[in-house]
């Protein structure tokens, strides 16, 4: 299946190579071993660079990394939820696990779905049905103002702060842009580092996040 999936691509010109392919959730029925044989026949047969996975937990991950290993293969990537308002990877321990084999750890949610904008408030709500880091608006404000100063300080956009906090902890952010402005905002948070008292300063800040139950069942990282 998954050699159809990509062969699916190349047939359809949708890509002229894939440079990295992911397994986007651990909810799959085969196990681990099967998926990672796949994976590893992908590259070997030249359909993929390199192969990562996403929402595993630090188990499925090394579970993973070791069978690719046994074909000659690096588990290139995983993929979790991490923001300044998620940061179950970090602190589980699951961020230094993946450093430690040489697994890049990508960053999906990073601005929590346009809470950490500075775009929203308690008078201005994120539109419905925007789960991922469902944090009552009214408990942020703290956090925001926080992060507002910081981007007054070095001249950039609150997303910006948030992208360079995710980055500080080794994490590759994908944040999302509807237009050029906000891939311009984006791109502020690179050129410089939040200072180590300024991190602990964020983290001072603390929520009651309650995952639900889909949550629960994909985000296994």
């Amino acid at each position: 299946m998954l050699k159809k999936t990509i062969d699916h691509q190349f047939f359809h010109k949708i890509v002229d190579c894939v440079d990295l392919y992911q397994i986007h959730g651990p909810i799959h029925l085969r196990s681990i071993e099967v998926v990672a044989d796949a994976l590893a026949e992908a590259v070997k047969l030249g359909l993929t660079k390199t192969v990562g996975v996403s929402n595993y937990s630090t188990g499925e991950m090394i579970k993973m990394y070791d069978c690719l290993q046994k074909h000659g293969i690096q588990l290139a990537s995983n993929q979790v939820e991490y923001s300044i308002l998620r940061r179950t990877p970090e602190t589980s321990g699951h961020i230094a696990e993946c450093h430690k084999r040489g697994v890049a750890v990508l960053g999906y949610s990073p601005l929590a779905m346009g809470r950490l904008t500075g775009k929203y408030s308690e008078a201005n709500p994120p539109p419905a049905g925007r789960h991922f880091s469902n944090v009552n608006m009214n408990e942020l404000e703290p956090l925001l103002a926080t992060m507002r100063r910081l981007a007054e300080k070095y001249n950039v956009s609150v997303s910006s702060v948030a992208l360079n906090y995710v980055i500080c902890k080794g994490v590759i952010p994908l944040g999302g842009a509807r237009d050029g402005k906000q891939a311009e905002q984006n791109a502020g948070a690179l050129g410089w580092r939040l200072k180590n008292e300024e991190i602990t300063e964020i983290e001072s800040h603390t929520f009651n996040t309650i995952p639900s139950f889909w949550h629960r069942f994909w985000q296994h990282g």
